[in-house]
């Protein structure tokens, strides 16, 4: 039987247990550059025993970007320090994944912690761009440009590059950032598409642009390692996009390469009344797995040991994605498999051995 601390493969790669970390942005670069900060960050949950590390939100061009602050993968110039983060990584036993991002409507923001409000383009900022020009809302008020064929085309083709770059950098899992109301988000959500060309309207329409991008990635991915997706499962509001258009855009994404679903969920829209709760959304990742068999991710307030071990056990997932709970403690893995009697399974680095 599967559980927390069971390998896992997909592709070529084989996860030593089933946590992996989140992408979790920093607004910590300078031009999208990693610094020493990314690699005490990255490197601690390796070296606390995750399996899976995936970098933050990073912007496949300068206008994506979510703030000032964010890390990019748009010039060559940010391939050698994040390769040195990927190699550290590996050397502690995880496997070094990335996300690749575009912000839309969302980018040109303050970081969090200076209000994370829309920035004047005379103070930082710059224009923003979206399926269509509808404000995301407040503190996000800037009106995105409609974007044409053109920019659709080009910001594709950023993603191919970026892609390209990754791999160059050392990356052996890629994720494809299409939740929480940024660019690919926009797309598939009505609230944010209101598009009457290819692109929007109905469920084709909108989800043109992410099978798309999937598609044009997935050419110059190598087809011997992980191609995955981020999705936001719900918008949790009427009208908007639901777990329904989760399972069946789960479908079609397989069909073009895709091997895993992380399944996250809101994001989109401003006024959203979310029921939050340990685990909850763990069922859009147990529906996609069952629906649209493919493999899944579950996130979402997973704190506990014994709750992300019985999410793999009892087949609701085959991943569980971590983010507070390793921000809190880079050594949850570790703490995780002495809880659960699996320290056979997961030994400290040497180095830290006497602490554990």
């Amino acid at each position: 039987m599967a559980h927390l601390f069971a390998p896992f493969t997909l592709k070529s790669i084989t996860l030593r247990n089933r946590i992996g970390v989140s992408p979790m942005c920093m607004y910590s670069s300078d031009d999208g550059v990693a610094h020493d900060w990314h690699l005490v960050h990255l490197g601690a949950r390796a070296a606390g025993g995750a399996a899976l590390i995936i970098a933050e939100a990073t912007a496949v061009s300068p206008e994506g970007r979510i703030s000032p602050g964010d890390a990019g993968l748009w010039a060559d110039k940010h391939v050698e320090p994040l390769a040195r983060i990927n190699r550290f990584v590996k050397s502690q036993g995880a496997v070094p994944g990335i996300q690749l991002a575009h912000a839309g409507r969302k980018a040109s923001a303050a970081r969090p912690w200076e209000g994370g409000g829309h920035l004047a383009d005379d103070a930082g900022g710059w224009p923003v761009i979206g399926p269509s020009a509808l404000a995301f809302g407040a503190p996000l008020t800037k009106v995105p440009g409609e974007m044409t064929a053109a920019d659709i085309v080009r910001v594709q083709t950023d993603f191919v590059s970026a892609a390209k770059r990754a791999l160059v950098a050392g990356y052996e899992w890629l994720e494809l950032h299409a939740a929480h109301g940024y660019l690919t988000h926009e797309f598939l959500s009505p609230k944010s598409n209101q598009r009457t060309d290819r692109y929007g309207g109905d469920f084709e329409n909108r989800i043109r642009f992410l099978l798309e991008t999937t598609r044009a990635v997935g050419a110059v991915w190598p087809d011997h390692l992980p191609l995955t997706v981020r999705l936001s499962c719900t918008d949790w509001v009427e009208g908007g996009w639901t777990i329904e258009e989760s399972v069946e855009l789960s479908r079609r994404l397989k069909t073009e390469g895709v091997d895993l679903i992380d399944c996250s969920s809101g994001g989109g829209v401003a006024d959203a009344k979310i029921s939050v709760g340990p685990g909850y959304q763990v069922p859009f990742a147990e529906r996609i797995r069952r629906e649209a068999n493919i493999a899944t991710a579950a996130v979402g307030l997973i704190t506990e040991a014994a709750q992300a071990d019985a999410i793999v056990r009892e087949g609701k997932a085959d991943l569980v994605f971590l983010a507070r709970a390793v921000l809190n403690d880079p050594h949850w893995p570790l703490h995780a498999a002495k809880a659960l009697g699996q320290t056979a399974a997961l030994k400290p680095p040497r180095q830290y051995g006497r602490g554990f």
